[in-house]
């Protein structure tokens, strides 16, 4: 029987396997060494998923890397099919000679993660409409209802979310990202921002988000599935 997991169970599942678990995910990225390597790996990797591939998982094939995705379609986040069919992808790239990682501390340009656009509104009922139509979007899986995220259908573009706001506030960006990591990497990235440049707004909700700027004001959001659950 499928069962849906929490955030902490789903993350502990994975983490010895080189996945991750992210915004409401489990995430891997795997080095190869060519487009033919990486499409034989995304083969694999269905084939050894099965009927569950489709309802289950994503690949973003590129000549350097593969990197894998699983989510429950119905359910809109991780359940044990998915944990079970992450378990099985990484046994199938040991096979082949590849191994699975989030991508820290192993040269690769970043680790997994996931983007979210953030937008805050008076009245989320009014606008969410015009977003959705203005980038083709659509509802999440059972989240049909006015204050609701909206998704891409092809699964290329980044949520959109909206924030309720109680005041109008004209010299504030309502506009802003939310970088979601996986949460054992999300005190480097706090701190490679900062030395970037950027400064700390808060970090009051941390590790669930530190809000960070930039030198003119305008905020970007490091989140990770920590600390949502209390």
């Amino acid at each position: 029987m499928e069962q849906i997991l929490s955030r902490q169970a789903a993350s502990e599942a994975v983490q010895d396997h080189g996945w991750r678990y992210v915004l409401g995910s489990l995430q891997t990225s795997v080095p190869v060494g060519t487009s033919a390597q990486a499409i034989s790996l995304a083969a694999d990797a269905v084939a050894v998923c099965g009927d569950d591939a489709d309802r289950h998982l994503r690949t973003d094939v590129r000549p350097d890397r593969v990197v894998f995705t699983l989510q429950s379609l119905d359910h809109a986040t991780v359940t044990t099919r998915d944990v079970e069919l992450a378990r099985r992808i990484s046994a199938t790239a040991g096979k082949s000679g590849f191994l699975p990682e989030p991508g820290m501390g192993t040269g690769a340009p970043r680790s997994v993660q996931l983007v979210e656009i953030a937008i805050d509104a008076l009245n989320i009922a009014g606008i969410r409409p015009f977003w959705k139509a203005v980038l083709g979007y659509t509802d999440e899986a059972g989240a049909g209802g006015a204050d609701d995220p909206l998704v891409d259908p092809l699964r290329q573009g980044p949520a959109i979310w909206f924030q309720q706001m109680d005041r109008a506030r004209p010299q504030r960006n309502r506009i802003h990202l939310d970088i979601s990591v996986p949460h054992d990497e999300a005190p480097r990235r706090v701190e490679t921002a900062l030395a970037a440049g950027g400064r700390l707004v808060s970090a009051t909700r941390a590790p669930a988000f530190w809000v960070l700027a930039d030198r003119e004001g305008n905020e970007a959001c490091v989140t990770t599935w920590q600390g949502r659950d209390n």
